[in-house]
């Protein structure tokens, strides 16, 4: 969940759980305290809450009222009003008449006649009232309600109806403060718990990527951030480990090249360091004149244009990796029937000087012309390349070096195979690095910077082509590389072979 999300949760339930809470708590509250008030009083209904008491207290009167209205003379009756009175004792209430103004019946819980008198002589407004408010006799407090009526005899009469209203007002008391208070608790702690849970759930992520980046700080990049979480914190940590994965990937990348750079140089010095030793050994035979017959300088000269052109390969090699390397070597592509190129560089190879000590053949699956696009010079040099270093690397008599075309349904695979002796496994997926010899020995017959198959995949990448190698120890290595097909293809005979 989105921390969005989470935010707008906890504010609809700041709002929501307290008004819940608070309704449940103040129903509690007034349950609690009406059954803690009523019947305070000897003979009150144990179970009769104010709210019912009220309703019990009107209908008591009403029926009092009627019965003044419609049978005036049992309202001064002996045995009515005792039967009256345990009633009214059960709803804490009491009554009064009145009988041509003077006081004839007061109901016990009312106390002294004195008080009430008083009250009766000071209520000279005219006209029926059936309510007239709050009353304090004897201590306690009442409402009070009256109804005329006429005996039988034409006297005037009044009743009193007086309705204890002490618990009541002693409720109101405790259930505000009460209600104020709960209300003020439920508040602060729902905001409280809910500001800890949502608080909690951002500030301890927070503090796990603050460690995290303490510790890339401190140079540890192996401090790995567990995934999980679904929220913009997650989508963060993921992210910084992201960041943390290809910082040390870059860093291990500088740290490889940098191992690579100091031996490229060390390579470099070698290989620069030992023709440069034979040319001068030479120049100071034929200066010394230990070269004196014009054989002797012959073999001095030949030895020394050798050197020369070692040198001019090492540097033609270095050059050209160095420019594939800082991508500013320009390539000229171009639509190439892949088949007859390798066709006719086979050929080529066969009829080198340099390559007559090994056996060519070439294998075409293709039925016909397959066209790709690619740089043919590049293509050349790859080709050259992988056979170089198979020769370079031959210990066995005659050298035989297999090229085979394999056609697919959207790429050619190219394989160069030799009969030599084979690269180790734990080597083989290293050949093709910058600067990687299998042969750390850098003898002149196996010599070289390192960098032939290094360039072969710098230049079969940029044709969008991958390379790999295959090897058996004591019986050959396979140089594999692949080029996408551009066009169509002409139908032609079949396979084609040559051997040599």
């Amino acid at each position: 969940m989105s921390i969005r999300k989470k935010l707008l949760l906890s504010h609809i339930a700041m709002i929501i759980i307290p008004v819940v809470v608070f309704v449940l708590t103040a129903m509690l509250l007034v349950s609690s305290l009406m059954r803690s008030m009523t019947g305070t009083n000897p003979g009150q209904d144990q179970h009769l809450f104010p709210a019912e008491a009220f309703a019990r207290n009107n209908e008591m009167f009403a029926g009092l009222a009627f019965m003044a209205d419609y049978r005036p003379d049992t309202i001064a009756d002996a045995a009515f009003l005792q039967q009256t009175e345990r009633r009214l004792q059960e709803l804490n209430a009491g009554i009064a008449v009145i009988r041509s103004g003077k006081l004839v019946y007061a109901s016990s819980l009312l106390g002294e006649r004195g008080p009430i008198e008083a009250f009766l002589s000071s209520d000279v407004e005219p006209g029926e009232q059936r309510f007239q408010g709050k009353l304090e006799l004897n201590g306690k407090q009442f409402t009070v309600q009256k109804h005329k009526f006429t005996f039988e005899n034409q006297t005037p009469g009044v009743i009193y109806f007086f309705g204890d209203v002490g618990p009541t007002m002693r409720f109101f008391r405790l259930f505000f403060p009460l209600l104020f208070v709960t209300l003020l608790l439920v508040i602060g702690l729902t905001n409280g718990l809910l500001t800890y849970v949502l608080s909690r759930s951002i500030v301890r992520p927070l503090k796990t990527l603050k460690e995290a980046a303490e510790h890339i700080r401190e140079g540890d990049l192996e401090h790995k951030l567990a995934p999980g979480r679904k929220d913009e914190i997650g989508e963060l940590s993921d992210a910084f480990e992201e960041m943390r994965h290809r910082l040390r990937e870059s860093i291990h990348t500088q740290l490889q090249y940098e191992t690579n750079r100091k031996e490229l140089l060390a390579n470099i010095t070698h290989d620069l360091k030992t023709p440069i030793t034979a040319i001068g050994a030479c120049v100071d035979g034929l200066r010394d004149g230990i070269a004196d017959t014009p054989e002797k300088r012959m073999k001095y000269l030949q030895s020394i244009h050798k050197k020369v052109s070692d040198l001019n390969h090492l540097i033609d090699e270095l050059f050209l990796f160095s420019k594939l390397d800082l991508k500013k070597l320009s390539f000229h592509y171009e639509p190439m029937d892949i088949a007859a190129y390798l066709h006719d560089t086979v050929a080529e190879l066969r009829l080198d000087p340099q390559n007559h000590s090994a056996r060519f053949s070439y294998r075409s699956d293709a039925r016909g012309p397959v066209i790709v696009m690619a740089d043919r010079d590049k293509i050349t040099r790859v080709v050259t390349n992988i056979v170089n270093n198979s020769i370079h690397y031959a210990d066995k008599q005659p050298i035989e070096i297999r090229v085979e075309l394999t056609e697919r349904d959207d790429d050619v695979i190219v394989q160069v195979s030799d009969n030599g002796r084979g690269i180790e496994t734990e080597a083989l997926p290293q050949i093709f690095d910058r600067f990687y010899r299998a042969d750390p020995s850098r003898s002149r017959n196996t010599g070289g910077s390192g960098l032939g198959l290094a360039i072969v995949k710098q230049i079969v990448e940029e044709h969008g082509g991958t390379t790999w190698a295959e090897s058996r120890a004591g019986e050959g290595t396979d140089i594999f590389f692949t080029l996408t097909k551009s066009g169509k293809r002409q139908v032609g005979t079949g396979d084609e072979n040559i051997d040599h």
